[in-house]
Formats: structure tokens, sequence, C-alpha cells
């Protein structure tokens, strides 16, 4: 059930003042897919300058389509989760042979890399779609308000406040009421220490009656963090670096190029240690030292990259701290 006056009371709080990001300044559906892609898995701010030098690059639907998957890559390399920009690349390529951007809910969902919470956000922002968003931000909202104490990580407790937020979604505004929800989790329902005095819709929070808001939302844990440590060799001759391009077949960034390691160059001379790297991709947690060394005939899948074409493919995110680390600017 919605709390007496919750939904106009978001949408007041939201309209009176909200965090001015670039994609809050547009109805295009097609920039609003590319800031709901990029805004899956990172942080807003993090968002902003890839998003730019995105819509700068490949400023249409078309301009995207048409491009090579190398070049898309390139473009998003540092912001992770690779698949996203791929997914991107392939959904462009058949909305362009369907004749545009679809504008129902069941389309959307039909497209590489959106899934309910996209194809929600999309729907109700560009198209005005009454369909209730779920992320990270929403569950913690829901969890408190409700003073639901269930396992946000189990799939009967999301479809269950899937439905609370769709019973709260005002149906004339779902995009702005959307955003506020969104909002009102990013900026006020924070995870730790949230700022219940400022909330707009605090009356109504059962959490904050029972003073349980700091103990909301629940998630077990399923699994623990894996710690791997390795090295990064930084390889120069004539002013260039030497990087490794990872297989075609292989099956997490495919095409994209690292610094070797030295099980790929065994006859490497290894110089001296210039830093580590710290990276996390989902419960791997990576320790990589940086070392200089020396090689030759490095065979084939190898290659050497002055410093200023760096920018122009596609490296990974280690490559590119561990070159930072260097001193290479990349």
């Amino acid at each position: 059930m919605k709390p007496p006056g919750f939904s106009q009371l978001l949408l007041d709080w939201y309209a009176s003042g909200h965090r001015d990001l670039p994609w809050r300044r547009t109805t295009d559906p097609y920039r609003i897919w590319v800031s709901e892609i990029m805004l899956q898995q990172t942080r807003a701010q993090a968002v902003i300058p890839y998003y730019e030098r995105f819509l700068q690059r490949f400023p249409s639907l078309e301009s995207l389509a048409e491009a090579a998957e190398p070049d898309v890559l390139a473009v998003w390399s540092g912001l992770g989760y690779y698949s996203r920009a791929r997914n991107l690349r392939r959904a462009a390529q058949r909305m362009m042979a369907a004749g545009g951007f679809p504008r129902e809910y069941a389309e959307l969902r039909e497209l590489p890399g959106i899934g309910e919470y996209t194809a929600a956000a999309i729907g109700s922002i560009a198209f005005g779609l009454p369909h209730a968003v779920l992320d990270g931000n929403v569950l913690r909202v829901v969890a408190r308000v409700e003073n639901d104490a269930a396992d946000i990580g189990a799939a009967g407790t999301r479809e269950r406040f899937r439905a609370v937020a769709q019973a709260w979604l005002d149906r004339k505004w779902p995009g702005p009421f959307n955003q506020a929800l969104m909002e009102l989790g990013a900026t006020v329902c924070l995870p730790r220490n949230p700022l219940c005095l400022v909330c707009p819709v605090a009356a109504q929070c059962r959490a904050r009656q029972e003073g349980t808001a700091d103990q909301l939302p629940v998630k077990l844990r399923k699994t623990e963090p894996v710690r791997m440590d390795g090295v990064l060799l930084v390889v120069r001759s004539r002013g260039r670096v030497l990087l490794r391009q990872r297989a075609a077949d292989s099956g997490r960034m495919a095409g994209f190029w690292d610094l070797p390691s030295p099980e790929h160059l065994p006859h490497a001379r290894l110089g001296r240690r210039l830093g580590e790297i710290r990276h996390t991709i989902t419960r791997h947690h990576y320790t990589l030292a940086v070392r200089r060394a020396a090689a030759r005939g490095a065979g084939p899948g190898f290659a050497w990259f002055a410093p200023a074409r760096l920018a122009a493919i596609p490296l990974s995110t280690t490559a590119r701290k561990a070159l930072t680390v260097a001193g290479i600017r990349c």
C-alpha cells in the first residue's frame, strides 16, 4: 500500500532541487539509453566524463551502429564491464535495422544489454511508460519505508519490492517519479548514516519510526572475496611500450590490449619495481606489482605503441593504471 501523499511529497522534493546530471537535460531516448547503460555498476560522477566523450564520438544511433567495435571499446576504455559497450553497439545495429528506437517496454527488453531496470528507466523517462525502476537505491528505500528485513539478494524479495515500487509509482509522471526515487536513495537514504532529518518522506518511513533504518536493507553475503596477486611488465623501446592483445575467443575483454605478465614473456629480463596497483572485478580483488622489463622477439599477439596512440585503442583498466604508475600518460 502506498503511504498517504508519498508520490506528491517525493515529486515536490525532486522538483525543488536535485543533482544536475547531463542526461537529465534531455528527453532523447538515445542519450538516456547510453546513460542508463553506463550507470549500470558505476557511480554517476564517474560516468559523466565518459558519457560526454562517448556522445561527442557517437552523437546518434546511426553513428554508433556504423562504428567498428574497437573504436567503441576505445572510447569506453576505463569504464569497465566492457560487455556493456559491445551490447550498445549490437543494440544500435538492431534498432537501425528495425527502423529506429523502440517505444514499448517489451521491445526495449528484447535489446542486448537491457534488463527490467533499464527498460523501465528508458521507457518511463523517454516515453512516459508506467514502469517502476528497481535498482540498489530503490531497494534500500523500499526496505526502509516498509521496514522490511528480508534478504534483498533473494529473487523473491526483489520481486516483492518491485511490486511495492510499482504500487508507489505516479502513473501520470512516471519518469520524474522514478528519477526522484533513485535520487532519494543516492543522496538522502544513504547506505550508511541516512539523512532522515531532511528526507521528504520521513513521516511515512516505518524504519525511522522503529529506529531500524541503519540495519536495512539486509543482504546476506553468499560468497567470500577472492584475492589474487600478479605482476605487470612495462617494456619500452624507442619511446614505445609493448602491449599484448587478448585473443578474440577469450571470455572477458576479448580484443583489449594489456601489459604482459612474466608468463607471457618468459625470457624477459626483469628490472626495478615501480609500484603496485589494485583492481577489483566483482568479488576478485587483484594486487598487481608493476615492474620494468626488457624483452626481444615478443611474437604474435604483441605490438609496440607510442604513448600518443594509447587513447585510440581499447586498453584494459589494469594496463591504464600500471602505465600511470610508470609515468606514461594514456
